[in-house]
């Protein structure tokens, strides 16, 4: 590849490329890593692929090859990663610094392209491969449970097909398995078994998810699974503490159920909330941290810092981390609670939209939540009507999103307006809504009811040591000395509640900010905060 450098340019080249020395199992570069040219001088490199969370190895670099000439091709970033299988010894030449030397050598530059172009083929074939979803889920549309583990497989990024019953495609499927004696939804597993009416904690073991924790203790515990929580276990683990992550459902939170987040810093043309959670999730998982799903913590012990999972689980940690996030807040309309889950939802996973196919839905709020869900409804069902109760969007939406709303011509807003009572047997058929201008209360078909009213934060489970305020938000630092909960000798941290080595975070936390950014400010504020804790514990042991 180098052999036609001038001298000079080879010495230069020494003087500047990377020596990379590689223990077995360390990464060269990960997937998604910056552009860079890598040569193999000793040692075995495996390149390996994440498909719908499953590793593929796609192949090897030996001594005498390189890797890297695709990202440098298309200026992106590494479709796979590429880690040491042996101790290896691996160059690495910086974009502008292979640029330099493709300006003196045009013989390097066709070498590269060439590879990349014979590369590119050869992922091109793998990308094409048609992939099997790890589950086949078949189940009626208004049946609770089948929604439950569709939005359970979609939140995790599971990929799953899901097919209704009495159709052709699901007489195709029994064709070929056997039918099961009861109904309810019944989930095909990529190995072959079949599971009738999983439980989702059930399916999310079978899948190989971890829903128990692997050390005996950590040194942080990290309580919810939004973009607080993951932003403390990125940080956390990355800075060396033993972190793990207690979810209750799938990791992101609220946020992953945004359909876009456009004023997220980095993002110029937005991201989706389970996309940002998804990244965040591979993030902290590499790191080291441990992330456990489908357990809800039924109490901590504020003196230990012991989690205690439903169950019979305990985690035990030197620290604690509250990143909880809220709930969104209920309704009390007639007939509401009998039809959740069929027809009728608070918030809404991008999963939900395809199931709007045609329908003409209904959303209540005035907030970004309920722009950015009818900006994504709007490309699947036949009319979105955002319900407001106010006489503006001004007040609640930001500018741009607004406009883009009045842009859509399936998208209506209805000002001073109320559902009063909702109808159906089985699933949601119709809805009454009161114009409060005129008091005239009229009938619509409804296909989806989505419900974006705010929230609220569920903390009652916490124990008294931990002081809350009258609407159940966590207090920190100044706001627990200031309510008279602090007697310890010195002053708490910034974040740090009522209980000594038990800090807040995000939504959860009494702030008037309710962002993601702050949210994931906070959570590597908490981590900093931790470090703080667990060394001056460390010196009151040795003192």
């Amino acid at each position: 590849m180098f052999s036609g450098l001038p001298a000079a340019e080879l010495g230069r080249l020494a003087r500047m490329a990377a020596d990379l020395h590689l223990s077995p199992g360390e990464f060269a570069v990960h997937e998604g890593g910056e552009a860079a040219l890598f040569a193999v001088f000793a040692g075995k490199i495996e390149v390996v692929k994440t498909f719908d969370g499953v590793e593929r190895t796609l192949g090897w670099r030996l001594p005498g090859t390189i890797f890297g000439e695709v990202p440098i091709a298309l200026g992106s970033g590494f479709p796979g990663g590429y880690r040491a299988a042996e101790p290896s010894r691996v160059m690495r030449i910086e974009v502008q610094q292979y640029y330099s030397i493709a300006a003196v050598s045009k013989d390097v530059a066709q070498k590269v392209s060439a590879l990349a172009r014979e590369r590119m083929g050869g992922l091109q074939s793998v990308t094409a491969e048609p992939q099997k979803p790890r589950v086949t889920l078949v189940g009626h549309r208004w049946d609770a449970a089948c929604g439950d583990l569709r939005r359970f497989l979609a939140r995790n990024q599971i990929s799953f097909s899901w097919l209704l019953p009495d159709t052709p495609d699901a007489e195709a499927f029994w064709s070929t398995q056997r039918r099961p004696a009861q109904d309810g939804p019944v989930a095909l597993l990529a190995d072959g078994e079949i599971v009738e009416r999983p439980a989702v904690r059930d399916l999310a073991i079978r899948l190989g998810l971890q829903t128990r924790p692997r050390a005996d203790e950590y040194d942080v515990a990290i309580v919810g699974g939004g973009p607080a929580g993951l932003a403390a276990a990125v940080y956390g683990a990355s800075e060396g503490l033993r972190t793990i992550v207690v979810e209750r459902e799938a990791p992101g939170g609220q946020a992953g159920t945004s359909s876009r987040i456009e004023n997220y810093l980095g993002f110029p043309s937005g991201i989706s909330g389970d996309e940002l959670a998804s990244r965040a999730l591979q993030q902290a998982k590499r790191l080291g941290a441990e992330i456990l799903v489908t357990r809800s913590v039924a109490g901590i012990d504020p003196a230990t810092h012991e989690v205690e999972l439903d169950g019979t689980d305990v985690v035990r940690a030197r620290s604690l981390i509250l990143a909880t996030g809220v709930a969104w807040r209920r309704l009390a309309i007639d007939g509401f609670d009998r039809l959740i889950g069929k027809g009728v939802y608070y918030g809404a996973a991008r999963s939900e939209a395809s199931s709007t196919h045609g329908q003409d839905v209904y959303l209540i709020g005035a907030g970004n939540s309920a722009g950015q869900a009818a900006m994504h409804f709007s490309g699947h069902a036949r009319s979105v009507t955002l319900l407001v109760r106010g006489p503006s969007l001004a007040d609640s939406m930001s500018h741009y999103l607004i406009e883009q709303l009045r842009a859509k011509s399936n998208v209506k807003v209805q000002l001073r307006s109320e559902v009063q009572v909702v109808h159906g047997e089985t699933h949601l058929t119709a809805i009454d809504i009161l114009d409060k201008t005129s008091n005239a209360v009229s009938r619509h078909e409804c296909g989806g009811l989505f419900v974006f009213i705010g929230a609220n934060a569920e903390t009652e489970w916490l124990p008294a040591e931990v002081a809350r305020d009258a609407r159940g938000y966590v207090l920190t630092g100044d706001d627990v000395k200031k309510a008279g909960h602090w007697s310890h000798g010195r002053d708490p941290y910034l974040l740090e509640t009522s209980a000594p080595g038990i800090f807040a975070c995000g939504d959860v936390r009494l702030s008037p900010v309710k962002r993601v950014a702050s949210a994931v400010g906070e959570g590597s504020m908490a981590i900093a905060f931790v470090h703080q804790y667990l060394a001056n514990e460390g010196k009151a042991q040795r003192g």
